[in-house]
């Protein structure tokens, strides 16, 4: 018996999983401590009230035998499909029920996607980068290029110097919080169409975009042959403990001379059963109006959160992105102080946890992320104790 090799060249953890230890750590020598979590993540309001009503009822759906859905890949319904067609159709990008998979989240997807594409392959992704991205092709034994992303180019990816058959890109960043126009976005489809690539782009937060840019990858001329889109409900409706999300694979996709639609196809009839009934009545409830006004006030108050974050560090002296088009923040530590120092500052002294940027790769040596997903008052008091040590 072997194991994988490629996974040995890992790191030992996982970066929330360092996260989520030191602070454990410190819960227990300080029993008493008030910690602020600004660090992974995850959302705290509730779910949308149009999304719990429709779940209720397909619980009351599955407790009736003319009302019973079985396996979701095999109850011939298309639902929430025929939404995400709908929603789209708004931004002006028409796609078809077979190009749309259903899945339990983005985290899933990004990664899984490898499955269908070769190891032989060499992979881009932006530094710093959402860790799944550059883990899970670790695991597969890929070549991995950096693109970096620093203050001098505002965090927005560079074209690589090098040749690479996929890129990773995620817009609004994560973690920077950087969104890009349609103008960087065209000459990603550009070069990827020049160069017979392929563009996996993360659209999961596309419902924090308030600045009138693009919000789907699709909306570029050309991206129908070169991109596949991941979308999350996770943040946008709140369904980070509820699990669900869809890529977007358009049937022009083809990798030497094969469907890539129909390998992600078959890829996900052998290795997943399809998401549940009653997640899947939710999640298409957020496409109702009243689900829509739901989502964009929970949208609006993380917003909120993000703004308080960012402006509180500017008040500081601190370089600042991201916070606009995104619930992230992230900002450049002062006086040559490393991602980890400022971490450990942070929790031992004012007890905020954020997250080092230097997780995120070596791109972030130097920067921090916090995120605005906690609650209005815990969030200003973060600030405020932030300001009490560092101003």
């Amino acid at each position: 018996m072997t194991l994988n090799p490629n996974f040995q060249a890992l790191k030992a953890s996982y970066l929330f999983a360092d996260i989520g230890k030191k602070v454990r750590e410190y819960q227990a020598a300080n029993p008493g401590a008030d910690v602020i979590r600004l660090g992974i993540g995850d959302v705290t309001r509730p779910l949308p009230r149009a999304s719990i009503e429709a779940m209720h009822k397909a619980v009351d759906d599955m407790a009736r035998a003319e009302t019973f859905v079985g396996y979701p890949t095999d109850a011939g319904i298309h639902f929430l499909e025929d939404a995400v067609i709908a929603d789209y159709a708004l931004r002006g990008v028409a796609l078809a029920q077979d190009e749309i998979f259903l899945s339990d989240g983005a985290k899933s997807d990004t990664g899984n996607i490898g499955d269908i594409f070769g190891t032989d392959n060499v992979v881009a992704v932006c530094d710093p980068v959402y860790p799944v991205y550059v883990d899970t092709n670790v695991m597969a034994g890929r070549k991995i290029i950096l693109l970096p992303c620093n203050a001098e180019n505002d965090f927005a990816p560079p074209l690589p110097g090098e040749h690479a058959d996929i890129v990773y890109l995620c817009s609004p960043n994560n973690p920077t919080g950087t969104a890009m126009d349609a103008a960087q976005l065209k000459a990603w489809v550009d070069w990827a169409n020049a160069h017979g690539s392929v563009l996996l782009y993360d659209g999961a937060y596309e419902a924090f975009i308030t600045e009138g840019l693009p919000r789907s990858i699709f909306e570029i001329p050309g991206a129908r042959t070169c991109a596949i889109e991941f979308r999350s409900f996770s943040k946008t409706a709140g369904f980070t403990g509820v699990r669900c999300a869809y890529t977007v694979v358009p049937k022009e996709l083809q990798c030497g001379g094969v469907s890539v639609n129909a390998l992600w196809g078959r890829r996900q009839a052998t290795k997943f059963n399809g998401v549940s009934y009653i997640t899947q009545r939710g999640a298409e409830a957020t496409f109702t109006p009243e689900g829509r006004a739901q989502v964009r006030a929970n949208i609006a108050y993380y917003l909120n959160n993000a703004g308080t974050i960012r402006a509180g560090l500017q008040s500081l002296g601190f370089r600042v992105w991201g916070g606009v088009n995104s619930p992230y923040v992230w900002f450049a530590a002062k006086h040559g102080m490393g991602s980890w120092e400022l971490f450990d500052l942070l929790l031992n002294e004012v007890q905020v946890v954020g997250t080092p940027g230097s997780g995120f790769g070596p791109a972030g040596k130097g920067y921090f992320r916090l995120t605005g997903f906690g609650t209005a008052e815990r969030t200003a008091e973060a600030v405020e104790r932030i300001r009490g040590r560092l101003g």
